[in-house]
């Protein structure tokens, strides 16, 4: 394992935190390669400790009704793990690496310790916990009040970012398999297959070399806006 690669430098939670804060830190942590496809944390696993993902990308993972839901992806500079470190209760998802992924794993301990020791590390934990809450209540209600069809456009939207040459137009990169959209909005690959279909037809999304275009972000938008008041 390349060495300089195992440091929480690369993780956003401890931006403020000096050289000699983070190599402590560093210190205390137990660090592993784990390969694409490999299982880190299992649903209701009794274990506590915090993972800090440093290379590569994983993703969160529970069971619905026989099918795998994704719940998010984590990305380099980010982390999974702190509920268990901070209510003691078992895990509510599982982990899976999306690619070959360096893990830095802290116990739980030195997570509260360290929260505890930096207002500013606890800050921007509580922000992300915040911003995951609104992100789970948004699914929550899309799930309660959303056709697949309309979930489907609102998981699209959540995965572009702005096309900076066109306000109207969203770009998604890499583009998702539709496994993937499927596993995000539980539904069927085929059910995801046949709407992609209908949105081409439509003019709503162009296919590119590695990405999809959303042609009108602020159509698909309005019909979710509209499926939401007609439900």
């Amino acid at each position: 394992m390349d060495r300089r690669t195992e440091t929480l430098g690369r993780i956003d939670l401890f931006r403020s935190l000096d050289a000699r804060a983070i190599g402590i830190l560093d210190t205390q942590c137990s660090w592993r390669r784990v390969t694409t496809g490999q299982w880190l944390i299992d649903y209701q696993d009794a274990s506590n400790d915090v993972f800090f993902v440093v290379s590569g990308s994983v993703r969160v993972m529970i069971q619905s009704a026989g099918r795998e839901v994704l719940l998010r992806q984590i990305n380099v500079g980010e982390f999974f793990g702190e509920l268990a470190a901070i209510d003691g209760q078992p895990r509510s998802s599982g982990i899976v690496a999306t690619t070959d992924v360096t893990i830095a794993r802290m116990p739980a301990a030195v997570f509260r310790a360290a929260i505890h020791a930096h207002s500013d590390v606890c800050d921007k934990l509580l922000g992300t916990l915040a911003g995951q809450i609104r992100i789970l209540a948004n699914r929550v209600n899309e799930f309660s009040t959303l056709d697949v069809r309309y979930r489907i456009y609102a998981e699209l939207l959540r995965l572009s970012r702005p096309d900076g040459t066109n306000t109207g137009r969203a770009i998604i990169s890499p583009p998702p398999v539709h496994a993937e959209i499927a596993a995000r909005v539980s539904t069927r690959r085929e059910t995801v297959a046949r709407e992609f279909k209908f949105l081409e037809r439509a003019g709503l999304i162009e296919r590119r070399r590695g990405a999809i275009a959303l042609s009108d972000a602020h159509r698909l938008r309005r019909l979710i806006e509209e499926a939401i008041n007609n439900g």
